[in-house]
């Protein structure tokens, strides 16, 4: 009754709470007068209160009903209004690209800003941690360069051959001619003389060359059909996409960037403290008004007259473009770059590479050159191959090049990370594998794994070029401690990478997304070609449905009628097992045999004497045919 009576009071509370209205209100209204208002209390005394409780609040809900049931009939339907204002799609003033490329600049000096600036202990620490080292080979009519950091293959660069493709495009200067030019895009298609458009977005366009300066910066008033156009290409084609062009021209040189038409000056965040406040001091006086320039990591170190021959050549080499440009007719290249070995001596190598071995005459003569005009304080780190085994053979550069297309890659402890490339994004999974770990709770092993994985996906992006959204998905850790670890170790491998990149927060479902620049080729474009059955989906599409091959069950069946056959064939080959013929060994099968048979029955003897659970007596009746198979026996292997 207790039960019952706390059940009726909680129908009763419920019933107030939703009428809104005081306890006694709605019997105070009905037929009972003050019926509802005793009600509560009597319910808690017994069973009368109970019943008159249960009476009450079903009148209640009664009359609610009605009123609801009278108010929607009084009240007409509300006619559906209009679309809201956030249904509508919201325009932007001015260039999207530009608000855009305004978010990714802001977004990037609040990263800058948060990751501290190194100190000259760090900076020699991190310096002297890898060993590098830089590997060129010329064979075949192309040749690949390959950086190694402590014998791991790091990066890779090859050359097209000129007889399968043309060269790359990137940091050539062409003057253009607009062909067509899209305000609802904000871009312009431009002819350079190769074939296939370039796009030039509003976001890479030079609006105080073009007499913008103070006006609406829209790309149709900038730019128009027909009009010639002093451009540098960013990216080379890829794919079904045109070469990505700007007309803010950079001129790259041995220790800085020079750029003609900026103000201002950025120096590398790789350098330490002390070196960064050197430069920035001297660049002041060796760089003209009207020019900015931006300082690679190969300065530090440098000496004032180094960086001043360094400024001028660049000068002069601006002033040779200006020059042809005005004499030149579009489309036509102003000043192309140099081959890929000259680029990648120039942007990357420096005092933290401790060899550079060269194979080949042409690319030994082209490489040591460069180096005896540029840096000649590195000289004595050039080498020449002259053993007769290749040199990527040697160290072990073709066998990694190998891996490195695989779409799995194992980890050194057992784990493995699965690298799968689409049109929007990367996507790399991470998986133990054979990893169990050694002793620790799951926890540990999973974040061992993490942290392994992390390193090696720094590694493959540098060493596929792989650019554009990534997204990672480590296995899931429980403490947020192991989850900033990860991603930490994630930040520090990515500060080795030259390219620039950003990583984002992670994820609501623990996945961490960065942004990587993709420039060149990439190592699987490079070395492969789209299947002409497929087109690069990985399968073909039938007309008709096709029957699924190598399914479990059908594995399973045609396992099972597989063993079969094979046990029937072992059974049946057993009595063909031969016999010894002798007479003596045919007698003494005989007496074996007989004493089984004879040990056999008196078992069955002693089994029926004795009692069963009920003390009475039980007689095992014998086996059928027990003789029998007792002589069958006997008389098979005689």
């Amino acid at each position: 009754r207790g039960g019952d009576r706390s059940e009726d009071e909680g129908t009763q509370e419920s019933d107030v709470e939703g009428s809104g209205e005081a306890p006694g209100g709605d019997g105070a209204d009905g037929p009972d007068g003050n019926a509802g208002e005793p009600a509560t209390g009597e319910a808690v005394e017994g069973g009368e209160g109970e019943g008159e409780g249960t009476s009450s609040s079903s009148r209640r809900r009664r009359r609610r009903r009605r009123s609801r049931d009278q108010g929607e009939a009084e009240s007409p339907r509300k006619a559906r209004s209009g679309r809201s204002g956030s249904d509508e799609v919201t325009a932007l003033k001015g260039s999207t690209r530009l608000e855009a490329k305004r978010q990714r600049r802001r977004e990037g000096r609040d990263a800058g800003r948060r990751r501290a600036v190194l100190t000259e202990a760090e900076f020699l620490a991190r310096r002297e941690a890898v060993d590098r080292a830089m590997v060129v080979r010329e064979a075949d009519g192309r040749v690949q360069i390959a950086v190694l950091e402590d014998g791991v293959l790091v990066e890779h660069f090859v050359s097209r051959s000129a007889q399968n493709a043309q060269s790359s495009m990137t940091g050539n200067v062409y003057l253009g001619r607009v062909q067509n030019v899209l305000p609802s895009m904000e871009a312009a298609f431009v002819d350079v003389g190769k074939g296939r458009n370039a796009v030039l977005y509003a976001g890479e366009v030079n609006w105080d060359a073009a007499g913008m300066e103070g006006q609406p910066r829209r790309i149709e008033q900038a730019l128009k059909s027909g009009d010639s156009v002093l451009v540098q290409v960013t990216k080379d084609p890829i794919g079904h996409k045109g070469a990505r062009l700007t007309s803010q021209i950079t001129l790259a040189g041995r220790y800085l960037v020079y750029v003609p038409g900026g103000g201002m000056t950025g120096i590398s965040r790789k350098l330490p403290d002390t070196e960064r406040a050197r430069l920035k001091k001297l660049l002041k006086e060796i760089v003209p008004d009207g020019a900015g320039v931006i300082v690679r990591t190969a300065a530090e170190g440098a000496s004032d007259e180094e960086l001043r021959r360094d400024v001028q050549r660049l000068q002069d080499q601006w002033a040779a473009i200006e020059k042809k440009a005005k004499s030149a007719s579009a489309p036509a290249i102003l000043q192309g770059e140099p081959d890929l070995a000259i680029r990648v001596v120039r942007d990357i190598f420096n005092d933290d590479f401790g060899s550079l071995v060269v194979q080949g005459d042409k690319a030994w003569s082209t490489i040591s050159g460069y180096v005896d005009d540029m840096a000649p304080d590195l000289r004595e780190r050039v080498t020449r191959w002259t053993d007769q085994q290749d040199v990527f053979a040697a160290h072990r550069v073709d066998e990694q090049l190998a891996k490195g297309m695989d779409r799995k890659v194992w980890l050194p402890s057992g784990g493995s990370l699965v690298i799968d490339r689409t049109e929007a994004m990367t996507v790399v999974d991470v998986n133990t594998g054979k990893f169990t770990g050694a002793g620790g709770t799951l926890e540990e092993t999973v974040t061992r794994n993490n942290l392994e994985a992390a390193e090696e996906i720094v590694r493959q992006l540098r060493l596929r070029d792989i650019g554009g959204i990534i997204v990672i998905d480590f296995i899931d850790m429980v403490l947020e401690s192991n989850r900033d670890l990860v991603l930490r170790r994630l930040v520090e491998c990515l500060g080795r990478d030259r390219t620039k990149h950003q990583v984002a927060e992670v994820t609501s479902l623990g996945l961490v997304q960065m942004t990587r620049k993709r420039v060149g080729q990439g190592l699987v474009e490079a070395f492969s070609e789209t299947c002409d059955h497929c087109h690069g989906r990985g399968f073909i599409v039938h007309a008709d449905p096709v029957e699924a091959k190598g399914g479990g069950e059908q594995k399973a069946e045609q396992s099972g009628e597989g063993k079969k056959p094979r046990r029937k064939k072992a059974a049946a080959a057993a009595p063909a097992v031969s016999v010894p013929v002798l007479p003596e060994a045919r007698e003494a099968v005989k007496a074996t045999l007989a004493t089984i048979a004879a040990a056999a029955a008196h078992a069955h003897d002693d089994e029926g004497e004795g009692s069963g659970p009920d003390g009475s007596e039980t007689i095992a009746p014998a086996p059928e045919g027990g003789e029998a198979g007792a002589g069958d026996q006997g008389e098979g292997p005689a």
